[in-house]
Parts: structure tokens; C-alpha cells; sequence
């Protein structure tokens, strides 16, 4: 009996030493996965930064070895800081820009191909939310916003800067909705405002993927500004030491500090007589097949002036996936004659659609192809025009299962505009 309780004693020591330990190594544990939490909170804070001044805030889209591409953290983010600073009265206006030599190369297309691969399609989902959400909330925003598109502009990178009061191109701007190249379509509200430019530019960047630079965007209206890039640092400065939240003092300001520019001869601008004729088309085929009846006058002209525009916009059109050449050119001219909510629904739609493959997997082959393997050799499906039916571009216009709800933007609170 004595031995019992003797061996009973050092059991109960023993059990009291290990729950110390153990409790110690637990508090250890605890305040390390704390410590690495706040890293992790303050590397996604990180991404997103803010810079105070007199009168106004300026985020700064900071993920420069990702070109600034937005990811769900940063939709999130920039929706928190944004609501603050529109509620708060010391706060006059807002602007945006981005670290290195982008503003925003768009949404984290890759980040979206790898869940999908995965399976995690709601990972997916809340990440168009998200970022489609933000740019409904900075297009209705109540105070002026100035978005300095600096660099690479694609994408989604547009989709949060074209609804901005001003956008400030620079020598260093690329625009660009290249979509289609990887298999998808023109979202985050491009088929709102590519739409909406002079004649059928819009259908011409929308279906090709080309680039347009600084001059280019003030002359077709998708900027309000110019500055010569080594002139950004003194508009910057300028527009810290307002304290207003009247547009047309910050207006006055950028016509004091930005400079005026045209595009030069060999802008598609100066070709928009062709590109009318070709993009107002009813149909894909009508624009671009060989064969057919109107595709002629592009290539006719290609050959007779050995124009390398031509040349350049025959090519991009053959590159790209025939469904999302259809899908987008459907989306362009739909809207045309759509608010800018009903936009961002449709697009919503759309890329839920896309993201099923019910119809194909062009999205995950376009990003494999382009971005991820860098082969430039996309198989696409189906790979000709001639092969995508009606059906299969009516099916990105339809309704949602019951199971994935529309997109849910605050209309009756924040009015869209038309």
C-alpha cells in the first residue's frame, strides 16, 4: 500500500511537471502562431498601403514583383479603407497608385487558376465578389477620386481606376483588357466603359487585347489627365497639399501640372475610319474569318499597304479562343445599352459560368499557356469559330443555379449611373 501511495506521489508530480510543460509549450505555441498571424496580417496590410496628407488619403497598391495584381486581401482591404475615408468628414478626396513600374496588371488570374485546380471555387467566387464590389463602391463613390495610372494598367488594374474622377496617364501607362488571349473576357466593368468609347474602339479592345499608352487613353477619353512620367512626383505633391473635396479645384490643379499630348500617326486613333468598318460587324466570323465577305477589307487592306496594324490585329484575332471572341463581342455591344451595375452583374454571371467549364476550360488553358507554362500554345475548345454555337455563348448571358447567387450591389443605397 505504502508503495502505492509512494508510486501515487511521484505520478501526481510527474502528471503536474508534464501539464506545466505542456502548458508552457502551449503558451509558446500560442504566442508563435499569434506573432505569425500578425506578419501574415501585416504582410496582407502591406499590400494595400496608405499615405496621409493634408486633406486627402492615397492607397498604394504594393505587390510590385506581381506587377500589383489584386488578390482577394486587397479587394477586401481597399473596401474597408475606402468606406472609412468616405465617411470621414477630414477627408476630402482620395486617390490611388501602385509601387514599381505598374498601377495594377489586374486580378490575380494565376492565384484563381491555381484554386480552380484545386477545387476551391468558392475561393473563386468570393474573389470576383470582392473585387467587383469595390469598383460598383468606387464608382459610386461620394468624394473625388484621382487614380495615377503610372505604368501597366490591364485588366482589373482598369476596372478599379477608369470609374475614377480623374485618371492621370503618364509616358509610362500600358493599357490593355487582353482577356480573350487567356480565355476570357473583359470583366470588372470593361464591358461598361470599352463600350462606351468613341465608334467601336471598344469592340477593337475588347476582341484583340492591344495596347494603347498614355496619349492614346487621354485622346479616346479613358484618361482625364496627362504628365510626363518625370513630372509625376510634383503633381503628387501639388495634389498632397490640397485641402478640398471640390472637383474643380482638383481639376484646376491637374490642368496647373499635367501637359498636353496627341497620339502620334501610327495610333489606331488615326485608323478608327478602318476599324469601324471592320468592329461594328454583327458577328465574329464577319470580322475576322478568312473567308467570309467582310473579313476581305481587313486583309485586302493588309496587303495593299503592307500595313503592319493589319497585320498585328489579324493576328492577335487568330490567337485568341474563338468562345471567348464571341462571348466578349456579345458583352461589348450588350453593354452599350446597360447601367453600370447591370454591367458588373452581367460580367459577374458570366465568369461564374466561365469558372463551372461547364461549356469549356478555355480560362484554365489560356492562363496554363500564357502565364503559368509560357508555351504560347493554347489549345482551345472549341478550337475554330465555325464550332462555337449560339447556345454555347447564350449560356454565359443565363441565369445562375440557385445554389450561386447574383451578384448583390447596394443600388437602392448607392445609385449607378448610366
Amino acid at each position: 500500500m505504502q508503495s502505492f501511495s509512494k508510486a501515487s506521489s511521484i505520478t501526481r508530480r510527474c502528471c503536474r511537471k508534464n501539464l506545466q510543460a505542456l502548458t508552457l509549450c502551449h503558451r509558446r505555441l500560442s504566442s508563435s502562431l499569434s506573432q505569425n498571424q500578425n506578419v501574415r496580417n501585416d504582410d496582407l496590410d502591406n499590400q494595400v498601403l496608405v499615405e496621409g496628407k493634408a486633406s486627402s488619403r492615397m492607397a498604394i497598391l504594393n505587390r510590385p514583383s506581381a506587377l500589383n495584381a489584386i488578390n482577394t486581401s486587397m479587394g477586401a482591404r481597399l473596401n474597408k479603407l475606402y468606406r472609412s475615408w468616405e465617411d470621414d468628414p477630414e477627408i476630402g478626396f482620395v486617390a490611388m497608385k501602385g509601387s514599381g513600374r505598374a498601377f495594377c496588371a489586374g486580378g490575380d488570374i494565376v492565384a484563381v487558376y491555381n484554386m480552380m485546380n484545386q477545387g476551391m471555387l468558392e475561393g473563386c467566387k468570393e474573389f470576383f465578389r470582392t473585387v467587383y464590389s469595390f469598383i460598383y463602391f468606387l464608382g459610386t463613390y461620394l468624394k473625388p477620386h484621382v487614380a495615377i495610372l503610372n505604368g501597366i494598367t490591364m485588366g482589373g488594374g482598369a476596372g478599379v481606376s477608369i470609374p475614377s474622377t480623374f485618371r492621370i496617364a503618364t509616358g509610362r501607362t500600358v493599357f490593355a483588357t487582353p482577356e480573350t488571349l487567356i480565355g476570357f473576357h473583359p470583366d470588372a466593368g470593361a464591358s461598361f466603359y470599352l463600350s462606351h468609347l468613341p465608334g467601336h474602339l471598344g469592340e477593337y479592345l475588347a476582341l484583340t487585347g492591344e495596347k494603347l499608352n498614355g496619349a492614346e487613353m487621354v485622346a479616346c477619353g479613358l484618361a482625364t489627365h496627362y504628365t510626363l512620367s518625370e513630372r509625376l512626383p510634383l503633381v503628387e505633391e501639388q495634389l498632397g497639399k490640397l485641402v478640398t473635396d471640390d472637383p474643380s479645384v482638383i481639376e484646376a490643379c491637374l490642368q496647373n501640372y499635367c501637359d498636353l499630348v496627341y497620339p502620334d500617326q501610327t495610333s489606331v486613333l488615326n485608323r478608327i475610319g478602318v476599324v469601324d468598318k471592320c468592329f461594328s460587324l454583327d458577328s465574329v466570323e464577319e470580322i475576322i474569318d478568312s473567308i467570309g465577305k467582310q473579313f476581305h477589307i481587313l486583309e485586302n487592306e493588309a496587303a495593299r499597304t503592307n500595313d503592319a496594324w493589319c497585320a498585328a490585329t489579324l493576328r492577335r484575332l487568330k490567337e485568341s479562343s474563338p468562345l471567348s471572341l464571341k462571348v466578349s463581342l456579345k458583352s461589348i455591344r450588350e453593354g452599350r445599352v446597360e447601367t453600370f451595375d447591370r454591367c458588373l452583374v452581367r460580367e459577374y454571371r458570366m465568369t461564374l459560368h466561365a469558372l463551372s467549364k461547364q461549356v469549356s476550360g478555355d480560362i484554365c488553358e489560356g492562363v496554363r499557356a500564357r502565364m503559368v507554362d509560357r508555351d504560347l500554345a493554347p489549345k482551345w475548345n472549341p478550337p475554330s469559330l465555325e464550332q462555337v454555337s449560339k447556345d454555347m455563348v447564350d449560356h454565359y448571358f443565363s441565369p445562375l443555379s440557385e445554389s450561386d447567387p447574383d451578384l448583390e450591389l447596394p443600388t437602392k443605397l448607392r445609385e449607378a449611373f448610366n
